[in-house]
């Protein structure tokens, strides 16, 4: 059969009367643009509304975030103060300087009883320098920031050095918070805040850090002040140059202090902690757990005004563990108590060169050179 021919002029008769039938004919816009191209991607202020700042001294009364394009020196007063809640204040890695002959003024000065603030990322700089009777002096600012009393403030990743005063001074009773700063060389406090967190204060005329919850923090104080005061102290080093505390908290957990002449490590409770000192006690704690004291002079290693609990303390000439009640302990002294107990020792080992190795009202399981043991149990 011979077919195909007519099926196709059949389908080509078709397609000729759809394509010229009106209902198949489509209208075409105008092929002219209605303009000039215009921009479609956003710029950095719509973005990201920003001020910036590029000369000193300068004066923050809006609201906003502010950001500085370059270095900035004043020759004498303050740099940048803030007089607005609610300000962002990045530094954008620039520094900012003092010359002033004599050190005073603020760096950064935030108004009392502000709120929402944040300072950011950046230097603040000046001359001050100690010398070797721990006097300090010389140019540049009094404090470095200062801000008492604020609320909800956060300052990250600043550094401030050289000045006469305060490094960071936030306040300790509210929500403020220092985190990843650093403070060398000022003449009294370091920084204070209510949260301080992985940041390091040194070289410090008065407390290094100072804070309600304080971690992963370094302070050492030059004088007879402390390198760290804390409520809660975790993780933290503390050093005092004097006769202040290294290390000195409410709780301690996971902590070093050292001394010259004063406590090494001071705590109503102290926990898996360190302690030293050249001439005062290593350790003071109210409960010390599995804690190390060192004294090098006439102080305790570790004192417990209640419990000890395998602790290890050694003195010079005082006594190595001086408890209430000693569980698991060793103590080490050259002439005086290796381990004291006003009433019990349990587990324990004490040792003295000249003196008695452990004293106690009862003894159980305890060894060392004992002797002043009132009661004995399951012990020669």
């Amino acid at each position: 059969m011979k077919t195909k021919p007519r099926v196709h002029a059949l389908f080509a008769v078709c397609l000729f009367a759809a394509l010229n039938h009106p209902i198949f004919i489509f209208a075409q816009g105008s092929l002219t643009p209605p303009g000039a191209p215009a921009p479609t991607m956003k710029t950095l202020a719509q973005i990201e509304p920003r001020t910036p700042i590029s000369s000193a001294p300068f004066t923050i009364i809006t609201s906003g975030s502010y950001y500085l394009s370059t270095n900035l020196t004043v020759t004498s007063g303050d740099a940048i103060t803030i007089a607005a809640n609610g300000v962002t204040l990045d530094l954008n890695g620039f520094t900012i300087a003092s010359t002033a002959a004599s050190a005073a003024g603020y760096g950064i000065l935030i108004n009392s009883g502000l709120r929402d603030l944040a300072i950011l990322n950046g230097f603040i700089q000046g001359g001050v320098t100690a010398n070797v009777n721990g006097v300090y002096s010389g140019s540049g600012f009094g404090d470095g920031i200062h801000g008492y009393p604020v609320q909800n403030a956060r300052v990250s990743g600043v550094s401030v050095s050289g000045c006469l005063y305060f490094g960071i001074h936030l306040g300790a009773g509210d929500s403020t918070v220092a985190e990843s700063c650093t403070v060398r060389t000022v003449g009294s406090i370091g920084i204070v805040a209510s949260t301080i967190k992985a940041s390091v204060a040194m070289d410090c005329g008065g407390y290094a850090i100072s804070g309600s919850q304080v971690a992963d923090c370094r302070g050492e104080s030059t004088g007879s002040s402390y390198g760290v005061i804390a409520t809660t102290a975790q993780n933290c080093y503390g050093v005092s140059g004097g006769s202040g505390y290294g290390l000195y908290a409410n709780t301690a957990l996971n902590c070093y202090g050292n001394s010259s002449s004063g406590y090494g490590l001071y705590a109503n409770t102290a926990q898996n902690c360190s302690g030293s000192s050249s001439s005062g006690t290593g350790l003071q704690a109210y409960t010390a757990y599995n804690c190390v004291g060192l004294s090098s002079g006439s102080g305790y290693g570790v004192i417990a005004d209640q419990v000890a609990i395998g602790c290890y303390g050694n003195s010079v000439s005082g006594d190595g563990v001086h408890a209430f009640i000693v569980n698991n302990c060793y103590g080490s002294s050259s002439s005086g108590f290796g381990v004291y107990a006003y009433d019990i020792a349990i587990g324990s080992y004490g040792v003295s060169s000249s003196g008695t190795g452990l004293r106690a009202f009862i003894a159980n399981s305890c060894d060392g050179n004992t002797t002043n043991i009132v009661n004995k149990y399951n012990m020669p």
